[in-house]
């Protein structure tokens, strides 16, 4: 079973006087479901997870299920590097109503290949709920190899991954080795075009945060069979991806989405603003892509 394919945006957080911005994210959501987003995935990198408080993980997983009100899968990432808090959160985000999970692996404490088995298998036992990896080895310090992806796809509730390795060949080796209905997202937005070619399901997308219509576009061009106009969108959307992650994300894509009408806030610490050198080349793309007061 596949939450879904195509274009799953991670939501960003929007924060004022450094305090969550519930009507700003109900506002988000409701945007996103207008724009043709296909799934929205909560309290992931981009929406600034290692900040936030449990109540507040629990606080924006509860709103976006009610904002959503059926109409999207709300996928929650749950997963920690502590095994027994990413099954406690799980359970919550199961017992509220969200659709699925995404497992990002344990990050500093750089378990074996054993471990991260044993980790995802203890969550994955414990709910009910389907489950997607979230593998990001430039992030976490640690790669779930494709083999190890491949032995997790036995599990009954884990039903794909999100692959921000960067390794094409590595995610490759995973299409080719789990069933049809293992759903693999590209976690890199440069890759999308790459991941939907290799057999690939869509993405979990940044960029979705700005220009949702046009990244799920991009995948319903491919999943169509308009492959060479899916290609062509892809190479136009280049210059934006590269930009929005000319430093940690999310800085840059927040501050983008602030000068284009969305109302998030900025990072928190120990993120901070943009270099001004870096919010000129910002501001000098989305003004190359008819951004700032125009929908691409």
């Amino acid at each position: 079973m596949k939450l879904f394919q195509g274009s799953g945006v991670a939501i960003v957080t929007p924060f004022k006087d450094d305090k969550i911005n519930l009507d700003e994210f109900a506002t988000l959501i409701h945007w996103h479901i207008e724009h043709k987003t296909d799934a929205i995935i909560v309290i992931g990198t981009t929406g600034e997870s290692p900040v936030l408080s449990m109540d507040e993980k629990k606080l924006l997983i509860k709103s976006a299920v009610e904002f959503a009100g059926g109409r999207i899968p709300i996928i929650a990432n749950t997963g920690t590097n502590n095994t027994a808090q990413s099954i406690d959160l799980s359970l919550y985000a199961q017992s509220v109503g969200a659709d699925g999970l995404l497992l990002v692996s344990p990050y500093y404490n750089k378990p074996t290949q054993r471990g991260l088995i044993a980790h995802f298998t203890a969550i994955a036992n414990a709910v009910k709920l389907p489950i997607i990896l979230y593998n990001v080895p430039s992030r976490c310090g640690v790669n779930i190899q494709a083999d190890t992806v491949i032995e997790l796809s036995n599990v009954v509730n884990i039903i794909g991954v999100k692959e921000a390795s960067g390794n094409l060949e590595q995610i490759k080796a995973i299409i080719d080795g789990t069933d049809d209905d293992f759903a693999v997202y590209s976690g890199n937005d440069d890759q999308i075009f790459d991941v939907l070619a290799l057999g690939g399901d869509g993405v979990i997308s940044v960029s979705a945060n700005l220009i949702p219509q046009t990244i799920s576009k991009l995948c319903t061009l491919y999943l169509n069979g308009n492959v060479e106009e899916s290609k062509s969108l892809s190479d136009h959307l280049s210059l934006l991806h590269k930009v929005l992650f000319i430093e940690s994300n999310p800085v840059p894509v927040k501050a983008a989405m602030n000068v284009c009408g969305h109302d998030v806030g900025h990072t928190r610490l120990p993120l901070v603003d943009l270099e001004e050198e870096h919010r000129i080349i910002l501001m000098e793309t989305l003004n190359h892509y008819h951004l700032l007061g125009d929908v691409l």
